[in-house]
């Protein structure tokens, strides 16, 4: 008989008992849906971590003073006031590699316009900043070289800030608002970047990071927060890190054996930790998933075991009337890839509605791979194929005479 032929007699025996077959292939489903749900939503926070990580800048790398350790107790990064204008101008001039770089500075502000106020974290920076956080302006204009030599007291507002002092449909750029009871000259709106790790990057207001110093700081001097740099390339990346670091150890006369008075921070490593740590626990929760498939499995050998003793005598009737043990292993064999396949199938549909739904649910994101899903799908299939081919071969080895006179 044709492979179709043999199809179509699975189907017809496994109809008669329909809720018997739906419970087994209820196994499947579940163990198919479950791979694909979860495998979607991890490979989705690789995404959105990837995304949200290159969102914060172009190829950037930070570095930030080095630890200040009192009475033998460290104090944390930043404590040491080891980083300098000098070393920032140093590094966009000395290391071809580094696209730009800029201070930055850092203050808590209350910002007020009219009977309006909102308290943001202001940043101080020079006029490289967009190019350095790919972040443009969408209104206005940025700050310059001039305004960041002369300390003026200009500001650029984020998408939040702008909601919150002047509302959705008023143009802020050429208002005065007041930080820290001074009066700043509105001169552009930064495009909206939204959340990134659990943050809004929106509330936030950019300054010359000069005025930070001489009239946002208790004390002046030419000791810097942080620098921010953009890389030439992302691969270069990586080379930008060692030579700043190679770079920072000569201007800080810093002996060898000595540890460095600095950190230098690249993104990439970063995204790349975030990417590994997701990739393990997608890893993790898909192996979890993956062990119902095998319950269902046995779910399905258990079923066809019970069918085997079920149809003893038809199994025999057949022999009798010249059916060959190859074509009865091959019949059940079938029945029990029928039921993997439609759970399998059913399984896919379920566990891409059910990503979607979680996607939606914690808005984020989820990608339904194709590799995930063809994984799955044979997976199953194999798991029919094995777990349906002892009761089959059971089913092939039954004597004809005894299959006859069983009751």
């Amino acid at each position: 008989m044709n492979v179709w032929a043999i199809l179509k007699i699975a189907i017809r025996a496994l109809t008669r008992n329909k809720m018997r077959s739906a419970l087994t292939m209820l196994g499947i489903i579940i163990g198919v849906g479950a791979v694909i749900a979860m495998v979607s939503i991890g490979q989705g926070a690789q995404s959105m971590i990837q995304t949200q990580i290159s969102s914060m800048g172009s190829n950037m790398l930070f570095v930030q003073p080095g630890n200040l350790r009192t009475g033998g107790v460290s104090q944390g990064l930043g404590a040491a006031s080891t980083l300098t204008e000098d070393d920032v101008l140093a590094m966009e001039r000395e290391i071809p590699t580094v696209s730009a770089a800029s201070p930055s500075m850092r203050a808590t502000a209350q910002l007020v316009f009219g009977n309006q106020n909102w308290s943001v974290q202001l940043q101080g920076t020079n006029e490289k900043f967009p190019k350095i956080r790919n972040w443009p302006v969408v209104n206005g204009e940025f700050f310059t070289s001039a305004d960041v030599r002369s300390a003026a007291r200009v500001i650029v507002l984020g998408k939040t800030v702008v909601d919150k002092l002047f509302g959705a449909s008023t143009d802020p750029v050429g208002e005065t608002i007041r930080v820290r009871n001074l009066p700043f000259r509105v001169i552009g709106v930064l495009e909206s970047k939204g959340s990134t790790l659990g943050q809004d990057q929106d509330d936030t207001a950019v300054i010359p990071y000069t005025t930070v110093q001489k009239k946002m700081q208790a004390r002046g001097g030419t000791s810097i927060g942080q620098a921010m740099i953009s890389a030439v390339s992302p691969d270069a990346t990586s080379l930008v890190q060692q030579q700043v670091g190679q770079m920072l150890r000569q201007r800080h006369k810093i002996a060898d054996g000595e540890p460095d008075d600095f950190t230098v921070r690249n993104l990439a490593d970063v995204a790349a930790a975030g990417v590994q740590l997701t990739t393990i626990m997608t890893l993790l929760l898909g192996s979890i998933a993956g062990i119902s498939l095998i319950v269902g499995g046995i779910g399905i050998m258990n079923i066809m075991l019970v069918s085997v003793t079920e149809r003893t005598r038809e199994i025999g009737i057949r022999m009798a009337v010249g059916a060959r043990p190859n074509y009865i292993r091959l019949q059940f064999l079938a029945e029990s890839v029928v039921l993997s396949l439609a759970g399998g199938a059913l399984g896919m549909l379920g566990g891409g509605t059910a990503a979607a739904g979680i996607a939606w649910y914690l808005n984020w994101p989820s990608l339904v791979s194709g590799l995930a899903v063809t994984i799955a799908f044979g997976f199953s299939t194999a798991i029919g194929v094995f777990f349906g081919y002892y009761p089959a071969h059971k089913a092939a080895a039954l004597d004809p005479i005894e299959a006859l006179r069983y009751e």
